[in-house]
C-alpha cells in the first residue's frame, strides 16, 4: 500500500470517527431536549408566571422562583462581567507575563474547575455563618448572587484574556501612534474590536450559573413566598426544581419539569440573542 493511499485511508477513518462522535453528541442532546419538552410542556400554563410555589395538592406556579433566579443571576453576572473583563484585560494587556500575572492566571484556572458546592460553602462561611464579622447572619439573595458571581468570573476572565490576545498588535500600535494612552487604546479600540468575543464570555458565564443548585442551597436557601428583597432568603428555579423533583407528589414533579424547561429555554434564548446582537454589530462595521 503506497503512502498516498494510506493517507487517504487514515483521513477517511478520522473523518468517520468525527462524524460518529458528532452523531453521538447530537443524539444525546436530542434525547435530553426531548425529555425536557415532553415532560415539561405538560406543566406549562399561565399560573407558572402568576402564582408562587404551592404546597402539595394545591394550585401554584413558579413566580417567586423565576423572579429570584432573575435577580440573583442578574446581580451575579453584573459582578462577574465587571471583574472578569477587567481581570482578563489586565492579564492580556498589562501584567500577564509577570510573576504576579502567572499566579493570577493559575488561581483563575483553579477557580474555573472548582466544584460549585465548595464555592457555596465558602460564601456560607463568609456571608451567612453568624460567627463571621462580615456575615449578614442569615441566608440571603445577596449571598446567592455573590456565589454565582464567583462561579462566572473565572469564565469571563479566561474568555476575555483569550479574545484580547487574538486582537492584532496593529490596533494597539495604531492607537499609540495617534497619541492615545494605553487606557484609551484598550477602551476605545481593543474592547470594541473584541466586543462579540466579550459578549460570548458573558453568555458562557450565564450558562454556567443559570442551573446551579448547590451554592444556592448554602446561601439563598429558598423561599416559598414571593420576595424581591435580596437581603432575605430567596427562591430560585434550580433549588425549587431540586426540591420538587424529590417529592412523591405528581403535581410538584410537573412543576419541577416545567422549571427545567424554563431554564433550558432561557439559556437558549440568551445565546441566540447574543449571537444575533454580535452579528448585527459586525454587520454594522
Amino acid at each position: 500500500m503506497d503512502r498516498a493511499l494510506r493517507r487517504k485511508l487514515a483521513n477517511y477513518v478520522f473523518i468517520g470517527l468525527c462524524v460518529i462522535g458528532t452523531a453521538i453528541a447530537l443524539g444525546a442532546l436530542a434525547l435530553i431536549l426531548w425529555s425536557l419538552f415532553s415532560q415539561g410542556i405538560g406543566g406549562m400554563n399561565p399560573k407558572i408566571f402568576t402564582m408562587d410555589t404551592p404546597a402539595a395538592g394545591s394550585e401554584g406556579g413558579l413566580r417567586n422562583a423565576i423572579v429570584g433566579s432573575i435577580l440573583m443571576c442578574g446581580v451575579g453576572m453584573i459582578i462577574a462581567v465587571v471583574v472578569g473583563i477587567l481581570a482578563g484585560t489586565w492579564l492580556a494587556e498589562i501584567g500577564g507575563d509577570t510573576t504576579y500575572g502567572h499566579i493570577v492566571r493559575f488561581l483563575n484556572d483553579v477557580l474555573l474547575s472548582a466544584p460549585s458546592i465548595l464555592i457555596g460553602l465558602f460564601v456560607y462561611e463568609l456571608l451567612v455563618f453568624k460567627s463571621n464579622p462580615l456575615s449578614l447572619g442569615h441566608f440571603s439573595g445577596w449571598a446567592g448572587a455573590i456565589s454565582l458571581a464567583i462561579l462566572a468570573t473565572p469564565i469571563v476572565t479566561r474568555t476575555t484574556e483569550d479574545i484580547l490576545n487574538l486582537q492584532p498588535n496593529a490596533l494597539r500600535e495604531a492607537g499609540m501612534a495617534l497619541g492615545a494612552s494605553q487606557f484609551t487604546t484598550i477602551r476605545s479600540i481593543i474592547w470594541k474590536a473584541a466586543g462579540s468575543g466579550l459578549l460570548t464570555g458573558g453568555l458562557l458565564g450565564f450558562a454556567r450559573i443559570s442551573g446551579e443548585t448547590a451554592p444556592l442551597l448554602f446561601t439563598a436557601l429558598g423561599n416559598q413566598f414571593y420576595n424581591g428583597n435580596l437581603s432575605q432568603p430567596m427562591a430560585s428555579l434550580p433549588v425549587t426544581m431540586f426540591n420538587f423533583a424529590l417529592t412523591p407528589y405528581e403535581d410538584l414533579n410537573k412543576l419541577a419539569w416545567a422549571g427545567a424547561l424554563l431554564v433550558a429555554v432561557a439559556v437558549l434564548g440568551v445565546n441566540i440573542l447574543g449571537r444575533w446582537l454580535a452579528r448585527e454589530k459586525n454587520a454594522g462595521h
